[in-house]
């Protein structure tokens, strides 16, 4: 009897001992958030777990099969293998645990109910819009407040910083354009100018430009036309000394050839006495021959200068024709580029059209630019899905949120209280853009 009872004693001590772990597991399973007894919301996502004890084992055994991680559908159900689709919409954390207890023990007969934990694992997410710095989905977590999600989206929309900062932005642009416009103008006065070979520049008087700018870029201008002016009086007249040169050196070549036929004739001549005493045995034949290889040397001469006359001859009329073309080339390529700039001229006035109406709209919208103080606190509004309903009531930044809720922030602002400004307004919108290129 006695060594019967040591020896189930230990099996006693390891049965208790795996209880206690156990049910220590499952306590640990159980999170803070099983506190809260609000209802499970749609797109919650629990993780399952369940286990039952086993008197034959002596210990308890999870059940991986039904266990596992579930989302509770827009429906407000969740579909669970065995037991099928399970409606949670009016359920709280320890009401789903005893629903799915008592089904399981229902479905299978059990004679005790096993034991069922649920983890939140993650809450559906809030949405911040409105009036704030960053609008968009943000994590929830038990406890948040208004206040909260406010600080999570930036903070209040600082409208008056934006519309400042667009206003201001359109501002740059405006002038921006209106100097690139000065630039294209005066840049097609040069090449107009340059076209009609006018001696200066006569520039469009312009309104509403600083004057100390556009004086800078017209002297811009008056400086690249003198020197391209400058450029091709020193190409015209490269080309005038090279043909007074080539007509020079060819004066020069004909007086040669004109003594080169000098030469030729007397050769000619005293080869035709030699050749009558040479005849008459009067004299030797190798002065014949000497005369006859000069003569020839004197016609090769005179032919190297007759090629070297047609040669600079050539060269004067390709000279001529190159100091001839000189004025039309220039003329042709000063037309191309005043034909693009004034392409890109359309451009820019397009575009600054564009950003007039642009500033104009966004000066009349916004009421003009207004100082922070004119801003009134800020409002809020929740819209809470309750029972396949969407119910939205006024809040407070101490309220507490509710999982999926959508939170708008307004920022009030002061209405204009006559109807001056409206007047006011239409009449600052027309000269707003000639005040802004200013």
């Amino acid at each position: 009897m006695y060594m019967n009872s040591s020896h189930r004693a230990p099996h006693v001590f390891f049965r208790a001992t795996f209880v206690i772990g156990a049910l220590a597991f499952l306590a640990g399973a159980v999170s803070p958030a099983l506190a809260d007894s609000a209802p499970l919301t749609p797109q919650t996502k629990i993780r399952l777990t369940i286990v039952q004890w086993i008197q034959s084992k002596g210990q308890y055994e999870r059940w991986d099969a039904l266990g596992g991680e579930y989302t509770v559908s827009d429906d407000g159900a969740v579909f669970l293998p065995f037991l099928g689709s399970l409606s949670v919409s009016n359920l709280d954390n320890a009401g789903l645990t005893n629903e799915i207890a008592k089904r399981l023990q229902e479905k299978i007969g059990l004679v005790q109910a096993p034991a069922v934990t649920i983890e939140i694992l993650e809450y559906p997410p809030i949405y911040v819009v409105g009036d704030v710095t960053k609008p968009g989905e943000y994590k929830f977590r038990p406890g948040l407040t208004v206040l909260q999600s406010l600080a999570l989206s930036g903070g209040p929309l600082r409208a008056k910083s934006s519309q400042t900062t667009q206003y201001i932005k359109l501002i740059g642009e405006l002038r921006e354009n209106d100097h690139s416009i000065l630039r294209s103008t005066a840049k097609l006065s040069r090449l107009q100018a340059e076209m009609d070979g006018a001696k200066e520049i006569t520039f469009d008087q312009t309104t509403g430009v600083d004057q100390q700018f556009s004086a800078g870029i017209y002297n811009e201008e008056r400086v690249i036309f003198q020197a391209r002016a400058n450029a091709m009086a020193r190409q015209s007249k490269a080309f005038i000394e090279l043909r007074e040169l080539l007509t020079t050196e060819i004066s020069t070549l004909e007086e040669k050839l004109t003594g080169a036929d000098d030469n030729i004739k007397s050769v000619e001549d005293q080869l035709t006495n030699v050749k009558s005493l040479v005849e008459k045995g009067l004299t030797v034949s190798s002065k014949q021959l000497d005369l006859q290889r000069l003569l020839t040397t004197y016609r090769a001469d005179k032919l190297d200068l007759v090629t070297a006359i047609m040669r600079g001859r050539q060269a004067i009329s390709e000279t001529t024709r190159n100091l001839e073309g000189l004025s039309d080339t220039r003329r042709s390529e000063v037309a191309t580029e005043a034909q693009s700039e004034r392409a890109n001229l359309d451009v820019l006035k397009m575009k600054r059209e564009m950003t007039q109406k642009l500033l104009i709209e966004d000066f009349a919208s916004n009421g003009g630019i207004k100082s922070p103080e004119e801003e009134l606190p800020l409002t809020f509004s929740v819209s809470r899905r309750n029972e396949g309903q969407i119910n939205q009531f006024q809040a407070s930044e101490t309220t507490t949120l509710a999982p999926g809720d959508v939170v708008r922030v307004v920022q009030p602002h002061t209405l204009d209280n006559s109807s001056e400004t409206a007047s006011d307004e239409s009449s600052e919108t027309q000269t707003l853009a000639d005040r802004a290129g200013q």
